[in-house]
Formats: structure tokens, sequence, C-alpha cells
């Protein structure tokens, strides 16, 4: 009996799966803001630290128990490069919105003694060409939609200035559009504030839009939205269409506020306002996370849908935070805004059901321009071609079937910030960077230096080697400016020369 029935499962099984990969999945994609590599209380360190313990993340450690953990995945050190990358598949370098946009036409550069910087996207993406400093491509939704999918953006979009088509997801390929606009930020994480910065006399261009039903009340941003999102995804089930769900929350992003659900707890156990306001954020959005992953199971449909996890950048530690600055993503140096791995490595977990391996760990690395042509090849839509000819992003599903990606070992990762945020910081500054196996390099244009860091050894990027490995630093160099070079990159200007400065080649010092 049993030698006969063991064939039989087998062949279920197969069933099962390949039933799974001929229908189109429904793809969440959980986006968090500024949310930082040890903001979780699933470790993503080789071993469990003090704020792995501080945190409250139950849902994200379900997550990864039924999917696979990315320990080495990286965006952007600041938000709308970020979600650039993630929409086109290019680097920043190449889309140059290489900093944090929200006025039309206006930069959001600190000024500098000695810098100029040059003229980025400060626009952001549109799918039309006609307004100047502006990104002109299509976007990943645009292409899911074409494809059959019920597209949903809920939160933060961050995608275009005021006044400028990219400003309303809707202009790129989303169906649906809740709450998302030119703002990075909110005005207020509180109902009872209106979700506006009223009452810190700020503009009302940080006001969330479309949220008035809840205006007046006792809820909380993260909560107002995955309720409405949820909303829209019961309606792609109703209409039995295949959805991609971009839940793009403004948590854990600032101003913060007090999520009373999970705030006094924390200050119980000892930590100090702002940082027990942090920790409840933290918590609620995994509340939120939590949500999601139980309508899937209320409709029947986990088995039939991708869920990827992800933040935009490193957490904020710089300013705006309790306790010692650029030190809140411990062992990793520094925070969001830095070429530091505080400011680029961030959490991210993956599953596929069906494909995916159970509690799995996957220490390839993994860029933010990956999700665009992973979440295509997912969708089933291939030979996809962006504005320029060039997909800088290479597609993960292969590390989501957990099988080992050669062509990644070899794979150097870039990033390009010709810019200034405004704070001061462990590598923070106008820099250029590039990672290849153990060794990232880092080139700051302000005063012309270098720093090589063995990561494998020196997480914490304590060891400058720059120096004690010439040769090594070398290669890197001119690795970075060919880069730089063939994705036609902007760089920043001396002031007292008016020279435009690049990355000194070896040749060149």
């Amino acid at each position: 009996m049993r030698w006969f029935c063991f064939p039989v499962l087998v062949v279920f099984t197969l069933l099962g799966v390949q039933s799974i990969l001929a229908k189109k999945p429904n793809v969440v994609l959980f986006f968090v803001d500024d949310m930082g590599w040890q903001d979780t209380s699933v470790p993503f360190h080789a071993e469990t630290t003090a704020f792995n313990k501080r945190y409250r993340t139950p849902n994200m450690e379900r997550l990864a128990a039924l999917g696979t953990k990315f320990t080495h995945a990286y965006a952007c050190s600041v938000c709308s490069p970020t979600r650039i990358s993630l929409m086109t598949g290019l680097n920043a370098a190449r889309h140059r919105v290489t900093n944090w946009t929200l006025h039309k036409n206006a930069t959001n550069d600190r000024k500098h003694p000695t810098l100029m910087f040059p003229k980025w996207n400060v626009n952001g993406l549109s799918p039309s060409k006609g307004i100047e400093r502006t990104l002109h491509a299509k976007a990943l939704p645009a292409f899911l939609h074409e494809a059959g999918y019920y597209t949903i953006h809920a939160g933060k979009a961050h995608f275009g200035a005021v006044g400028t088509p990219g400003e309303d997801p809707r202009n790129l390929g989303f169906d649906v559009n809740i709450a998302g606009h030119a703002a990075g930020g909110p005005g207020s994480f509180l109902g009872t504030q209106n979700f506006s910065a009223v009452w810190r006399k700020g503009s009302t261009v940080w006001d969330v839009p479309g949220l008035d039903a809840y205006h007046g009340k006792d809820i909380f941003l993260t909560e107002a939205l995955t309720i409405e999102a949820l909303k829209a995804m019961d309606q792609s089930v109703a209409d039995e269409k295949p959805f991609f769900f971009y839940l793009s929350h403004y948590a854990v992003h600032a101003p913060l506020a007090e999520d009373h659900r999970f705030y006094q707890k924390y200050r119980d156990e000892g930590l100090e306002h702002t940082e027990a306001m942090y920790a409840a954020m933290v918590e609620g959005m995994d509340k939120s996370l939590g949500d999601v992953l139980d309508r899937l199971k209320h409709h029947g449909i986990s088995d039939e849908t991708v869920v990827l996890f992800m933040s935009d950048n490193g957490g904020l530690s710089a300013s705006g935070r309790g306790g010692e600055k650029h030190s809140h993503n411990k062992p990793l140096s520094s925070g969001k805004g830095s070429a530091h791995e505080g400011g680029v490595r961030v959490p991210m977990i993956g599953c596929w059901p069906g494909i995916t391996k159970p509690g799995t760990v996957c220490t390839q690395r993994v860029m933010i321009e990956d999700f665009f042509p992973t979440i295509l090849e997912i969708a089933g839509i291939r030979n996809v071609e962006q504005v320029g000819g060039v997909i800088d992003g290479l597609s993960f599903t292969n590390l989501l079937r957990n099988e080992l990606d050669e062509q990644r070992e070899n794979r150097p990762l870039y990033w390009h910030f010709p810019n200034n945020w405004g704070p001061g910081g462990p590598g923070i500054g106008p820099t250029s960077s590039v990672c290849l196996g153990k060794w990232k390099l880092i080139y700051y244009y302000e005063d012309r230096r270098f720093e090589l860091f063995d990561i494998a050894a020196d997480i914490s990027e304590q060891s400058n080697l720059a120096e004690v490995h010439p040769e090594t630093r070398d290669r890197l160099v001119r690795r970075l400016q060919d880069f730089l070079d063939s994705t036609n990159a902007q760089f920043p200007i001396d002031k007292r020369t008016g020279k435009t400065l690049r990355v000194p080649q070896p040749e060149e010092k």
C-alpha cells in the first residue's frame, strides 16, 4: 500500500507545482521606508544582536520561515534613487535621479562650500517626454498592466516632483493609487492630525492625500493604509485578476509619532521616548505585513502569491533618533545617506510558494534594480526593452529557487551620489562606490580620498585599507570609473577651478 501511494503523491506534488507555474502568480511587494538592516527581530547578521532583541517583528519572522532571508541585499542610500531603480531596472548613475525629489525643477542638494552639483533629474520619473531633467522611461507597473495584472499602489510614491505626471502613480501604470503623491514623507502619522504637517507648521505639500475618511480619527497612518490597500486587493480577487500589490509604507520615516498600540511597552522596557516611538512604528509596520499574509490566506491564494519584502535605504541615524548618532545600525557603520553599509544594506525576504525552500538563507548580493527584471520574469513577461536599451538589474528568481548564481559572484555593485544630502557622518557626502567580492571602494569628491574595506572581515568598515592594498584599490577604481563612463554619469564641479570632478585614475595620481 505504501509503495503504491508514494508515486501518486509525487505526481500530485508535481502537478501542483506545474499548476502554480502555469498560472500568473500574484505579486506582493511590501516596501518599507528608512528601515535599517537591524530594525527587526529577524537576524540578518551572523549572530543575534541587541537590536534584534529590541524589536518585535513576528510577521517578518513568519515570512522568513516561509521563504528565503537575503542577508546581503542593497539599495541606494536615500529614497528617490532607490524607487526609480526599482521601477525601471536602471542604476542611479544611469537614470540620474540621484537625490530625493519634491518640487518641480528644484534641487534638494544642500549648499556646499567647495562643490557645485550636476543638473540631475530633479523631476523624477515620467512616462512621456516634454519635461526637462526628467527620466522618460516605462515603469514596472505599466508592463504588468499590459500583461493583464491589476496594479495597486498604496502608500509612499515619491516617483515624480509636484506638478509632473510622475507624481501620480496612475500615470506610471498603476490602476489604483492610495495615498501616493510627490512627497517622500508624511505630514503626520496620526489621523487625529489629519495626516497633515499643520501641527508642525509645515507645508501642505507633505499632507498625505486621499485618506479623508480617517481624518480626526484615532488611527495610525500605517493601519489606515493597510485597510484601504486590502480593500483594493479584495476587489482584484473578486474580479479574478492577478494582481501586483505594491504596499509602500511611509513608516518608518520621520516625523516619528506614538503608535499607541505598541508604544507604552517599549517605554516600560526602558527605551527613551524617541526610540520607543521608533520601535512601535516598526511593530506597526510588521502588523501590516501580518494583515497582508492573513488576507492572502483568507482568500485561499497564499500558494498563488509571491511575497517580497524590502526597505528603500538604511535606517535613519544621522539625525532624528534617540541616543548616539550613527549607531542605530550596528554592527554596520552609519545609516541613511551614507555610502557605508548602514546606509545601503537593507532587510530583504522573498517567498515564492512551491518554488522557494522554506527557512533558507541567501548570502549572495542583490541590488535594488534587480527587482524590476525579477518581478517581470515571475509574471512571465519576457524580452523587455527599457529606455536606452540597457537594464542594469539582474533577475534573482534563481535565488528564490535556492540555486547558486555564479554570475553574481563576479558581479560588481555600483552606487553614485554626486549630491549633498545635508547631515554629516561616516560615509556621508558626495561619493561613488563599488563593491566586488569581499572588497568595497568609496571615493569622496569633497576631499579626493578613497576608502577601501574588506567587508567580509570588517563589516563595520573601521579599517581603511586603501594604502595597504593599492593594487586592489586601483583595480576597483578602474572598474568604477569605467562603469560611470558607460552610463554617462554626472559629476560634481569644483567651485574654485570650475573643473568637473571624476574618480581619479591610478595614472592620474
